[in-house]
Parts: structure tokens; sequence; C-alpha cells
């Protein structure tokens, strides 16, 4: 009996050893993410796990995540979710998106509605982050978090800023490469109306020298004649007079100014060689 009892006891204490390793691997890992937390940073990659962090089963990643304390937006990329966010299921995207960029290895910048909220050019609120890249990209959704990715492969023409965030910085598009976007994506502007409202609040901002730089960069002539009718139409005559010369430069023909909506009986602009095939409602 007494052989079995210490036996009997031997397994226990071998039971309880090994859930207090098990747990001990799981408080570990949670530690290590407090710890980068604390230092400012909040992603990793699981390289930079295997070889920073302390040695845990896949387990503890998965617990981390199933408790609200990470995201995978991409494999191998990790977020992590400080307690304040948990509810929303992530951090704004502008903590992480250039360290996701990196480790994606594509050139970006944060545009359309997101770039025009920075310059305080957001009468809706914006639904989604949305990011240029030259490649199709899936979108990112986490919680009530989403990223939008929008194609561009002339992207090494956009004219981009630096713009600091709390946990570094990231690219975004410039007052003036945003205004020409949202007309250029106008599908991301929230419809026609809400992309006149948005030039309400960037036209202020806009610099006429710079405006034209861009626009010379710009291939194709119809998103600069629906841009110029726009600035116009919300009384941003000195930006629109800027643009003026491009547009009769090389312009050679009329263009819808809504692409998907018919022209028939629409009105000819003449300044911008715009067919004025649907109206603009202005608050």
């Amino acid at each position: 009996m007494r052989g079995g009892q210490r036996t009997s006891r031997a397994l226990a204490q071998c039971s309880l050893m090994w859930n207090n390793m098990q747990v001990s691997g799981k408080d570990a890992f949670n530690q290590w993410l407090d710890s980068l937390q604390a230092s400012g940073r909040y992603t990793f990659t699981k390289d930079v796990a295997q070889r920073e962090g302390p040695p845990v089963e896949r387990k503890a990643v998965w617990r981390a995540q199933r408790d609200g304390r990470l995201i995978q937006p991409r494999n191998g990329f990790f977020v992590i979710i400080p307690a304040e966010y948990r509810a929303v299921g992530a951090p704004p995207p502008a903590w992480f998106i250039d360290d996701l960029m990196r480790f994606e290895q594509l050139r970006y910048y944060v545009g359309l509605l997101s770039a025009a909220s920075i310059y305080g050019a957001s009468p809706q609120a914006v639904q989604e982050f949305q990011v240029i890249v030259p490649l199709s990209q899936r979108p990112i959704v986490a919680g009530r978090l989403r990223i939008r990715f929008v194609m561009r492969a002339d992207i090494d023409g956009a004219a981009t800023r630096d713009h600091q965030t709390p946990t570094g910085k990231m690219k975004v598009s410039s007052v003036e490469q945003t205004a020409l976007d949202l007309v250029r994506y106008s599908d991301a502007a929230g419809g026609w109306d809400n992309l006149a409202a948005v030039l309400v609040e960037l036209a202020p901002q806009l610099d006429s020298k710079d405006l034209l730089q861009i626009a010379k960069k710009q291939r194709q002539a119809g998103p600069l004649q629906r841009l110029g009718y726009l600035l116009q139409l919300v009384g941003a005559e000195g930006p629109a007079r800027a643009l003026a010369p491009e547009i009769e430069r090389r312009a050679s023909h009329y263009r819808a100014l809504d692409p998907k909506m018919p022209t028939t009986n629409a009105e000819r602009n003449e300044r911008w060689r715009v067919l004025v095939n649907r109206p603009i409602e202005l608050d």
C-alpha cells in the first residue's frame, strides 16, 4: 500500500509539474508580449518570435489570439492589441501599416479618404483604412478593423510624405495627390457628392504649383479634367486655374464626369471638356 501511495503521489506531482510547465510557457509568452508593448513595439514576425521570444508551443500563440491579445493580419505577421482596443478587435491601422508593408516588401502609401481625414477633410466617418499599393492585395478584416488595398501600378510617381504615428511613421499621399486620387479612384471616395464635400475641405490646403507638378505626371487626362471641373464647382479657383493649361494641352476630347453613367443629353463644360452627366449636391 505504501509503495502504491508513493507511486500515486509521484504521478500526481509529475502531473502538477507538467501543468505548471504549460502555464509557465503561456505566462512567459504573455510577459514577452507585455515587454514588447512596454517598449513601444506592437508588431513582430514569426521569425522574430522564434529568435527573441521565449520557447513556447503554438498553443500559446493561438491562446493569445483567442483571448484578443493578438491578431495575425498576414501569415507570419502579428500585431499586439492593447487592452483599450480589444473590444474593437485591433489597434488603429496607423500603428502597424508601415511594419506590415515592410514585411510584405511592398511600396505603399495611405491615401484616399484615409489621407483626407489626416488633413481634416472627412465629412463622413471613414469605414475602412485605404492603402495604395502596386499589386492586388486581399483586404484585411479583424474585428471592426477593415483595411482596403487599392492597386496603382505607377505608384512610384505619387507624391507622398512621412506622417508621424504613435508607434513611428507611415507614408501618406500629399494633399494634392489625395485630391487627384479621390477623383481617379472615385469608387473608394464614398460617392461623387461625398468626394465634392471632401474637396471643399481640402481645397484651402492645395498648393497650385504642387498640383500642377502632380498633374504633369498623371498619364491619363480624364481624372485631371474631372478634378478641374470639381475644383471650380467647389469654388477653388486658384488650384483649378493651375490645372487649366494642362487640360488645354492634353484633353483631346470630352469625358464623362461619372464614367459609369450614360452621357445622353449631358451638359458640355467647355473649359474642362467634361460631360456633366450627373448632378453634384453640395451642402
